[in-house]
């Protein structure tokens, strides 16, 4: 058997899953930057779905204590971007398609990495399926040996601070406020580097929040007008 790359070899390691058909694993690591005739956009969609099915699943099970709100919440925290970005990140996917496409390597921000990674999700269902295996028994298996443990020692209002823009949001209509608002008030910083700065305000409270992406930016401003009000109405 032929031996595989390295970059290859250690990513299906990190997933604890070997592939049958390496061309599903290609395919998933194909960004449409690339030009090819198959890229990972297919599986992405399909990933997708899994993913927040399995997530779905995990808190059914391991979380009857929570009702529907709380379930829903947490699963968008678990399945966001950033969360995504960060499991990519240890598995070691952007070392991996630095190593197979030395001449020029895809884009590596949050937003492609989390898409190979739901794409390589699709990738292992397909694979499974085809060669005979449970796919979603596959699937799952990822599923639960990144999320399993953080959903088992959450509390209820673990997505709090993890969503702060939701969070501030219902604290908002609970004490009678308007809804928040976010707008950027300026961007600096060269253009791989951007540095936004966004004014969010609720009420009669305004702060201004500093991030590399305007999610972000907004993400510090709500949560420091949630640590706003909440001593506002402990005074």
């Amino acid at each position: 058997m032929a031996k595989r790359s390295d970059g290859l070899a250690d990513l299906e390691v990190g997933l604890g899953y070997q592939f049958s058909d390496r061309t599903l694993l290609q395919e998933a690591l194909t960004h449409t930057s690339a030009g090819k005739v198959r890229d990972n956009q297919r599986l992405e969609f399909l990933g997708d779905a899994l993913l927040n099915f399995s997530v779905a699943l995990l808190l059914h099970r391991e979380r009857p204590d929570w009702q529907e709100g709380p379930m829903s919440k947490f699963r968008g925290v678990l399945v966001r971007t950033d969360s995504l970005y960060q499991w990519a990140l240890d598995l070691g996917l952007d070392q991996t398609l630095r190593a197979i496409h030395p001449r020029k390597a895809p884009p590596m921000g949050p937003k492609p990495l989390a898409d190979a990674l739901e794409a390589l999700l699709a990738a292992v269902y397909l694979d499974a399926q085809a060669s005979g295996r449970d796919g979603n028994a596959a699937a799952m298996a990822l599923v639960e040996a990144r999320f399993l443990e953080p959903i088992r020692q959450a509390d209820p209002e673990a997505w709090s601070r993890l969503d702060p823009k939701t969070t501030l949001q219902e604290t908002a209509a609970r004490l009678g406020l308007p809804a928040p608002s976010y707008d950027q008030v300026a961007q600096s910083g060269p253009g791989h580097a951007p540095l936004f700065t966004v004014r969010a305000v609720v009420g009669h409270l305004s702060v201004e929040a500093r991030g590399s992406s305007r999610k972000r930016a907004e993400s510090d401003a709500a949560r420091q007008l949630l640590d706003l009000l909440t001593e506002s109405s402990q005074a």
